[in-house]
This record gives structure tokens, C-alpha cells and sequence, in this order.
């Protein structure tokens, strides 16, 4: 199995960069299968941005629609190249499953610093778990993730969480990448060929 991974910021161009790769996988006769995560409901910009997703997508691939994190990869056969859009967006799923298991009623967003006793670390195992899982698929797999951390912190508890989880994912992930890529305005940064370890400069 390969494992490519696309990291950025938003609009950076991972998502085409991706697909991209998995086109060209799939000339060679690879078949892709997209797993993209998120409920529309009334959010009409949630809609738009799915709309332009769905359009933007290869018809050869086959797409398929989790609305749980614990069914994320059920629908992709173990050889097939799993197609991955987006990592972030399946942490936010996670953090949101885990919510309202523990703290039904209160809004997450609005936590503040007082998270659920036990909150964070059943959080970080359950994406350790995923991350495990997409390193281990016998298939091959190309995972998109949001780059996180370049900003203002966050002001509520839970969005620290987030970016925490979501930047120790991304970091175990390249690690165990075949290649990985950092996408910036459209241009792609190879960190699989950057060192991994400090040097001091030569004289």
C-alpha cells in the first residue's frame, strides 16, 4: 500500500491536488473511492460548498457519504484507493459524536475552557484509532487535511482541542507518508524530501 497526504490552508488547493493523483491513479486503472463527510441541512453555504465539490469530481469516482465517524471507511473495499477529503472535517465529526455522548444539551462551540471530564483524551483516541486504521489499509490511500495553528488561538476550549488533535494527526500521518505534500496558493511543497531534524549551519 502508498499513502499520500495533501496538507494546507483553506483555498490552498489540496483538494484539486488530490484529486488530481487519483485521476491520473485511475487512468492506470486504480478505482477510487471519494469518502466525504458532513450534513448539509439548512447551512445553504455548506450546501454551496458540496455542490462545488460533487462538481469538481472526476465521474469515474465513486463517492461515498459517512454521517458517522465509526462507519468512515466501511464503504471502501481494501483494494480500492480510498480518496480521503478531509481529514479535518472527520475530526470536527468525532469531537462532535463525542459531545453529545457526554454533555447533551450544551453547545460545544460555546464550552469555553470547561470540556467533560475525559472529553479530550476520548477524542484523541478515537482519531488515533482512524489515523491508525487509513496507515494500516492494505488498499492504497490519499488523505487531504487542513494545515492548522498559523492563526489567532482559538478563543474556546473546544477549538484548541481541535487544533491540537488535528495537528498531532497530521504530523503522525506524514510520518508514515510515502509522500506528502504541503499545498500553498496553488503551488505543492514536497515534505517528504525536507529534513526531519535540525542541523546547525556549516562555517
Amino acid at each position: 500500500m502508498a499513502l499520500v497526504v495533501f496538507t494546507g490552508g483553506a483555498r490552498s488547493g489540496k483538494s484539486a491536488a488530490a484529486q488530481s493523483l487519483a485521476r491520473r491513479r485511475a487512468l492506470d486503472g486504480a478505482s477510487v473511492v471519494v469518502v466525504v463527510f458532513g450534513i448539509v441541512g439548512d447551512d445553504a453555504e455548506m450546501a454551496d460548498r458540496v455542490a462545488r465539490h460533487q462538481a469538481a469530481r472526476p465521474p469515474e469516482f465513486v463517492a461515498v457519504e459517512v454521517s458517522d465517524s465509526q462507519s468512515a471507511f466501511a464503504g471502501v473495499g481494501p483494494e480500492s484507493l480510498l480518496l480521503l477529503d478531509c481529514l479535518g472535517t472527520l475530526v470536527g465529526m468525532v469531537m462532535t459524536e463525542e459531545w453529545a455522548s457526554d454533555a447533551e444539551g450544551h453547545d460545544l462551540l460555546e464550552a469555553g475552557s470547561d470540556l467533560p471530564p475525559g472529553y479530550a483524551q476520548a477524542v484523541e483516541t478515537r482519531v488515533d484509532e482512524l489515523v491508525y486504521a487509513i496507515c494500516h489499509r492494505s488498499g492504497d490511500s490519499i488523505v487531504v487535511t487542513n494545515e492548522v495553528g498559523d492563526g489567532v488561538v482559538p478563543p474556546y476550549g473546544s477549538g484548541r482541542l481541535f487544533r491540537d488533535v488535528l495537528g498531532r494527526a497530521n504530523r503522525a500521518l506524514v510520518s508514515r507518508a510515502d509522500r506528502a505534500y504541503l499545498t500553498v496558493c496553488g503551488r505543492l511543497v514536497d515534505l517528504s524530501a525536507l529534513p526531519v531534524s535540525p542541523a546547525w549551519p556549516e562555517d
